[in-house]
């Protein structure tokens, strides 16, 4: 279906409405935006005037919507706690703001058959204008002698203190010219930044220094802090010392895939 100004407001108000509540954000995009900055092999299969939106988690999503439902025993093994979390306030969020539209939801942990990603996630918050994207083609007179570096994005309200948990495509709705590409926020502009940012991230990733490239508005808490840095074979266990699990849930059955991630992605 065709999308005017207001109708496109009409899907991305209530939705966002819902996950701020829980400590996500929302940034709206054409896939147009994603697909011409990506190889073939990574295109969404949908028109380039289809809507999208990438949903971020904030510090605070931890407080406001993974503790709680923790305690409403929502939780359930042996996927990762946080993954479930999102994919629930996300797929309710859906239903409950847009339930007539047809809605292709992928999530940063999926892997399609071929064992790429669903969608990369740094990517799309790049161009949807939510995180720049600091890629190693962003440093002049690089110094790494052609060293590989991985890029990493910094929100210019929490640095490096959140994550891009999903991307929603709007199937039917097209949108036009009066949705405008942002420009993502260059909060790292200069080149020793840069290279300090990317040397954190790649070198020192364990430490968490690149999250604070600059100054945050809010920052994990404590006990975020702790979760996060905790094996993710070890946190159930940590979660039934906090008294939100019971003790049969203790141990955490993981695939190898999620055994790879390590230290998790929050």
């Amino acid at each position: 279906m065709a999308a005017s100004p207001a109708s496109v407001k009409g899907v991305i108000g209530p939705l966002g409405s819902y996950l701020t509540k829980l400590g996500f954000e929302v940034y709206p995009l054409k896939v147009g935006w994603y697909n011409s900055v990506l190889p073939p092999s990574f295109h969404l299969p949908y028109p380039d005037d289809a809507l999208a939106v990438v949903v971020l988690s904030t510090p605070a999503m931890f407080e406001l919507a993974f503790l709680p439902l923790l305690e409403q025993r929502g939780i359930q093994k042996p996927s990762d706690p946080v993954d479930q979390c999102v994919q629930h306030c996300v797929s309710t969020a859906v239903s409950q703001s847009c339930p007539e539209l047809k809605v292709d939801v992928r999530y940063d942990y999926e892997l399609l058959p071929n064992r790429k990603p669903k969608f990369l996630a740094q990517t799309a918050a790049h161009v949807s204008g939510a995180a720049f994207y600091y890629q190693q083609s962003d440093v002049t007179d690089q110094p790494w002698a052609g060293k590989k570096m991985f890029g990493v994005c910094i929100h210019p309200s929490f640095g490096g203190w959140f994550a891009i948990r999903a991307l929603l495509v709007f199937e039917d709705v097209t949108v036009g010219s009066e949705l405008v590409q942002p420009a993502p926020p260059d909060c790292v502009p200069s080149r020793e930044d840069r290279i300090k940012l990317l040397e954190a991230f790649n070198f020192h990733w364990q430490d968490w220094s690149y999250r604070d490239i600059v100054p945050a508005g809010q920052t994990y808490s404590e006990r975020q802090k702790e979760y996060f840095s905790t094996p993710p074979a070890q946190r159930l266990a940590l979660l039934r010392t906090w008294g939100l699990l019971p003790k049969e849930d203790a141990q955490l059955d993981l695939s190898p895939l999620e055994q790879s991630r390590a230290n998790g992605h929050g």
